[in-house]
């Protein structure tokens, strides 16, 4: 079955900007801890990857379009899918919900699987497309 990743994050004082809201750079941090998530429940964890493949995921690409503000009282709900696959990198496609289900941001990444040694584009291979299909989602 396909689905996507959904994880809570908590909103703490330090993410609230002079504005009163969360500030954008902590939607790049919980971005990074969704692909960390993905990563992991898929079986192939960031750290394993490089240490035992010598390949490591890399962002080459990130959109966030903000629609509605998230506050010190919300709780967010980050759904995390991925999008399209291709050869050696897949997109990402990311939706932040606040405690009512509304969407208040979307954001989505292109990542890229290099050789460690070369830092050059590295093909998935096949059993870790089969890992992460399961989170293959078409909108």
């Amino acid at each position: 079955m396909k689905e996507k990743l959904v994880f809570e994050e908590k909103i703490y004082t330090y993410h609230i900007d002079f504005v009163g809201h969360v500030n954008n750079i902590i939607y790049i941090q919980w971005l990074e801890n969704g692909r960390v998530k993905l990563l992991e429940a898929a079986g192939l964890p960031a750290f394993d990857l490089a240490a035992s493949e010598g390949i490591l995921p890399v962002i080459t690409e990130t959109h966030i379009r903000y629609k509605k503000p998230l506050y010190l009282n919300n709780t967010v709900t980050i759904e995390i899918w991925v999008s399209q696959m291709f050869n050696a990198s897949l997109i990402l496609d990311f939706r932040f919900l606040n405690e009512k289900g509304e969407v208040c941001t979307v954001a989505q990444q292109k990542g890229l699987f290099v050789d460690k040694k070369t830092m050059k584009p590295a093909r998935i291979k096949e059993e870790y497309k089969k890992a992460i299909e399961k989170f293959f989602v078409k909108e």
